[in-house]
């Protein structure tokens, strides 16, 4: 997986946000999933970026006092984790 990738949230999950975290429900599985923190708002920037990874990374740079190279690992491992739950599909690189 690369920033240049998109992501797309599946059809079948639902998401609301409750007490600042967000709580995942997958339709096809009846698994809920629960987010901490940071994986809301790793989530949420998601949204807010149409899934464009790259706009993410910069999004949670402005937001996380992290290096750069951390935060982009962190955030493609935590997105390789949604994909394998079914939670979020990866599509191909732009272009």
């Amino acid at each position: 997986m690369k920033l240049t990738q998109q992501v797309k949230f599946a059809d079948s999950v639902f998401a609301q946000e409750v007490d600042g975290e967000m709580v995942l429900l997958d339709m096809n599985s009846e698994n809920y999933f629960g987010l901490d923190e940071v994986g809301s708002s790793i989530w949420q920037a998601i949204e807010a970026e149409d899934g464009m990874l790259e706009r993410v990374l910069e999004v949670l740079l402005d937001v996380y006092d992290v290096e750069e190279e951390v935060l982009k690992r962190d955030l493609l491992t935590f997105v390789d984790k949604l994909a394998k739950s079914g939670l979020v599909e990866v599509l191909n690189e732009a272009g």
